[in-house]
């Protein structure tokens, strides 16, 4: 079996763009959906879903890195996009992280721009590894800047 990772990257980049476009269309500014969500933690396979009924229509996903919550991709059904599905599951799943006490490190660009627009949120995000989807972006300061790219190039090799 091959598989196209490029193929996969180009669908991931149409889906978050499609995701944050819908962020700025009028009357999406609220965070609830159209409908009633239930948002369900399934540690077991890393993701947070949004059901609609017996129905997975949305979901984030995320891997617990040295205490934090990584926040790696939000995905969304199309025909329940533009219906602030994926601004619900963020929102409700930062709530959750905020009463768990952990921080976030944010790889989604939905997440990122999502917080970006909800300030509120911001007090969640590692200032350590905020992650390259994080707005505004955060950049590490001199020599230990220096010491984790140095690091991460190591785990390259």
């Amino acid at each position: 079996m091959t598989i196209n990772l490029d193929a996969g990257a180009v669908t991931r980049e149409e889906n978050n763009v499609a995701l944050i476009a819908a962020l700025d269309k009028p009357g999406l500014s609220e965070v609830e959906s159209s409908w009633e969500l239930d948002v369900i933690n399934d540690a077991e396979h890393g993701r947070w879903m949004a059901a609609l009924g017996a129905d997975a229509i949305a979901e984030l996903t995320y891997r617990i890195v040295g205490g934090r919550v990584v926040l790696l991709s939000t995905w969304v059904n199309h025909a329940y996009r533009n219906h602030r599905v994926a601004t619900e599951l963020v929102a409700r799943v930062l709530d959750e992280v905020r009463e768990s006490g952990k921080k976030i490190t944010i790889i989604c660009p939905f997440v990122g721009e999502f917080i970006a627009r909800n300030p509120e949120y911001l007090d969640l995000i590692d200032k350590v590894h905020p992650g390259a989807g994080a707005h505004p972006q955060h950049e590490p300061t001199g020599a230990q800047g220096d010491e984790q790219l140095a690091a991460f190039e190591h785990d390259l090799t």
